[in-house]
C-alpha cells in the first residue's frame, strides 16, 4: 500500500477550536469555558494500536465507562482486526470502524479523542496530529521518544486547546495520592532521596533475520518517523522496545512508571545533573538497549538543609536479583519505589505504601488499595475531555514531559558514557552539542514532528 499524503496543517487548523499564544514550556490551563458538547454527552474514542496493551487495556476498559464508545480501531496490522471486532460482538458493544492509517482516522469528524498504544516512536506525532485535528489524546507511556517531542506536545496541547494525557496510571491511584500527601505534610521529614527499581526477568531475544513483510502489515506506516530499515521480527511487535529507533529500553518501558512516581514523591521537575551507566550483558543478540542500567539525577532543593539538593536514583536489572524493598518474592519481578527522609522511609509498590519511622524504623502510617488502575486513569481522561479542562488531569502533558525527560537524559548519558550538566530552563545540556543532538532525532518524511506548532 502506497503511503498516504501527510495531513496538511491547513486542514487541521480548520478543524481546531482556535489557537492561543504562549511559550512551549509551561502548560496554560484554559478552564471550563467550553464544556463538552457531544450528543447525549457521549465520548467517541478511537484506539490506535490494538495489540498488547491496546487490546488488553484500552479496548477492554473504555466501553466499561459511562457513555463512552470505542468508535474506531486503527492499526497497521490488518490481521488483528477480525479478533478485535469479534470481541465487541461477543460483549454486545457497537462494532467500531477500522483504519490502517492514522491520518485517515483523524479525518473522521465523528471521533472525539484517540487513545494511543503504538510503539514509542509514534506516540508524540500521533498526539500532535490529533491536537491539530481538533481531537484529544490519551497517550501510553512514555509519550515521547525524545525531549524535543515533549516540548512540541505541550505546544500543540496549548495552541489547539486539547487534552493530552500521559498513560502513567499510578497518578490516578488514591492510595498513592494519599502517600504523596503524607510526604508533603512532612511525615518523612525532609525527603532527600527517592529510588525506583525495575527488576524484570528479560531473556535473550536472540537474532532474527531480515525477511519479507508479512501479508496484511503496512510496514512503512509502522516505521513512520523512524529510519527506513528492512522488516525483521526483532524490530516488530514487542521487541521493538530494545531497539533505539523505536523504543527506550526498560528504563522507558516499565521504568517510566516508577520514575514518574519517584519524581512525584520528591516534588521536583527537571534535573541539573544526570549520570547513567549501563550495558547489554550476558546475551549475544539483537538488543541495543541496556538490560542493566543505573541512573542518578540531581535536583535543587531550595528549602532543604546543607547543600540544598535532592536525588533520584533509578536501576534496571534483568536477571537474578535480591528483592530490594520487599516489592516482590521469587520468582516474581521486583518493581517499586523507596523514599528516604530525615524522619524515616517509605516503600511503595503494587498500590500499597508502608512507612518505617525513627532510628528504630518502627512501622508507621500505611495504605493499600485494590483497583483497576487503568480504568480509573481513563475515566480521569474522559472527565477532562468533557470539561475541556486539563487541570483535572492527574497525568497532564507537562508532568508527563518532566518524567519522560528523565529517561531520555539517562539514556543519553549512558550512551555517551559521561555525566550531563542540564539547564532546566533552556532544556539543553550545558556545553555539550553531542548530547543536545540526542535530545531530538532526524524524522523521515512525511512523518515529521514539526519544529513550529
Amino acid at each position: 500500500m502506497a503511503p498516504q499524503p501527510s495531513i496538511s496543517r491547513r486542514s487541521f487548523v480548520k478543524q481546531s477550536l482556535g489557537t492561543t499564544a504562549g511559550a512551549v514550556v509551561g502548560l496554560s490551563l484554559w478552564g471550563t469555558g467550553q464544556s463538552w458538547a457531544g450528543a447525549n454527552d457521549r465520548v467517541r474514542i478511537a484506539v490506535v494500536g490494538i495489540r498488547g496493551h491496546g487490546f488488553g487495556s484500552h479496548i477492554r476498559n473504555y466501553p466499561a465507562l459511562s457513555n463512552v464508545e470505542v468508535a474506531a480501531l486503527c492499526d497497521i496490522d490488518e490481521n488483528l482486526f477480525p479478533s478485535r471486532l469479534k470481541w465487541f460482538e461477543e460483549n454486545n458493544k457497537p462494532v467500531p470502524k477500522t483504519y490502517t492509517d492514522i491520518r485517515k482516522l483523524l479525518e473522521d469528524k465523528t471521533i472525539d479523542a484517540i487513545s494511543v498504544a503504538t510503539p514509542n516512536h509514534w506516540h508524540a506525532l500521533a498526539g500532535i496530529w490529533a491536537c491539530q485535528a481538533g481531537k484529544h489524546a490519551h497517550i501510553e507511556k512514555p509519550f515521547t521518544h525524545n525531549i524535543f517531542e515533549g516540548k512540541q506536545l505541550i505546544a500543540a496541547a496549548r495552541k489547539y486547546k486539547r487534552i493530552v494525557h500521559h498513560g502513567t496510571e499510578s497518578r490516578s491511584a488514591k492510595t498513592y495520592q494519599e502517600a504523596m500527601q503524607f510526604m508533603r505534610n512532612g511525615g518523612l521529614g525532609e525527603v532527600y532521596l527517592a529510588k525506583g527499581t525495575c527488576y524484570k526477568w528479560r531473556d535473550t531475544i536472540k537474532h532474527t533475520p531480515e525477511e519479507p513483510v508479512p501479508a496484511g502489515v503496512h510496514y512503512d506506516l509502522w516505521l513512520g518517523p523512524a529510519p527506513k530499515r528492512p522488516y525483521c521480527r526483532n524490530r516488530f511487535h514487542y521487541n521493538w522496545h530494545w531497539n533505539f529507533d523505536y523504543g527506550n529500553g526498560d528504563i522507558g518501558n516499565q521504568g517510566v512508571h516508577e520514575m514518574d512516581i519517584a519524581r512525584w514523591g520528591l516534588g521536583v521537575t527537571l534535573p541539573t545533573k544526570v549520570m547513567s551507566m549501563g550495558a547489554h550483558v550476558m546475551f549475544d543478540d539483537d538488543q541495543q538497549t541496556p538490560n542493566v542500567q543505573m541512573a542518578m539525577f540531581e535536583f535543587p532543593n531550595p528549602h532543604g538543609g546543607g547543600d540544598k539538593k535532592r536525588f533520584l536514583q533509578f536501576e534496571v536489572r534483568h536477571w537474578i536479583t535480591n528483592y530490594e524493598g520487599g516489592f516482590g518474592a521469587p520468582p516474581s519481578n521486583n518493581i517499586g519505589n523507596l523514599f528516604y527522609g530525615s524522619e524515616g522511609y517509605m516503600v511503595m509498590h503494587g498500590r500499597q505504601w508502608k512507612t518505617y519511622l525513627g532510628k528504630k524504623r518502627e512501622p508507621g502510617p500505611s495504605g493499600s488499595q485494590t483497583e483497576n488502575a487503568d480504568r480509573v486513569h481513563y475515566q480521569n481522561f474522559i472527565d477532562a475531555v468533557r470539561a475541556n479542562d486539563p487541570s483535572i488531569l492527574h497525568g497532564n502533558v507537562q508532568e508527563g514531559h518532566y518524567s519522560c525527560s528523565l529517561i531520555h537524559l539517562a539514556n543519553a548519558s549512558c550512551r555517551l558514557g559521561r555525566s550531563l550538566e542540564y539547564d532546566p530552563e533552556a532544556q539543553q545540556c550545558i556545553g555539550d552539542a553531542e548530547a543536545n543532538r540526542m535530545l531530538t532525532r532526524q524524522y523521515r518524511e512525511p512523518f515529521v514532528v514539526p519544529e513550529k506548532i
